[in-house]
């Protein structure tokens, strides 16, 4: 696949030099485990479906973040989720195209009593900061849910606008 010339939107960032500066590798999109995809696009828009922090098709590590799981644990599967997110815009569109991260929203399995879902959710957040600088910033909610699929302790959605 030929890599897309980055679009001059609100900065023009080069995500795929900034992925490889940071080290990072986009991982293959993660199969949808229902009745979905993993991405759809409506005019300038992507939508993407609820990312798991799934690697090689396995979770890291399942349960309730304040409980089983940390909540730096569960910030880096945070950051986990936003790697697929991309990869997912990435197989749909091309991050060449990605003009802004417009909307993230993050669900956070939480055992009674944990409020730190925001820090959790930072982990997908600063990794889009971290991507495509002022691009990367967007809107969001981090919310605290009684069960994610497969036992996932974070899940995150995003919505990018695309040129």
């Amino acid at each position: 696949m030929t890599t897309p010339a980055p679009v001059a939107g609100e900065g023009g960032v080069d995500a795929y030099a900034k992925l490889a500066e940071l080290g990072l590798t986009l991982p293959k999109v993660v199969p949808p485990l229902a009745s979905y995809v993993p991405a759809v696009q409506s005019g300038n828009y992507v939508y993407v479906s609820g990312q798991l922090p799934l690697v090689d098709g396995k979770l890291p590590k399942a349960g309730k973040v304040g409980a089983e799981v940390t909540g730096e644990e569960a910030t880096e599967m945070a950051r986990i989720c936003g790697l697929n997110a991309l990869a997912a815009i990435e197989s749909l569109v091309g991050l060449g195209r990605l003009v802004k991260i417009v909307k993230l929203t993050g669900f956070v399995a939480s055992a009674p009593g944990f409020t730190g879902q925001p820090a959790v959710v930072n982990g997908a957040s600063n990794l889009f900061g971290d991507v495509f600088g002022e691009q990367g910033r967007h809107a969001r909610s981090a919310v605290g849910v009684s069960e994610l699929p497969l036992g996932a302790p974070v899940e995150v959605e995003v919505i990018a606008e695309v040129a």
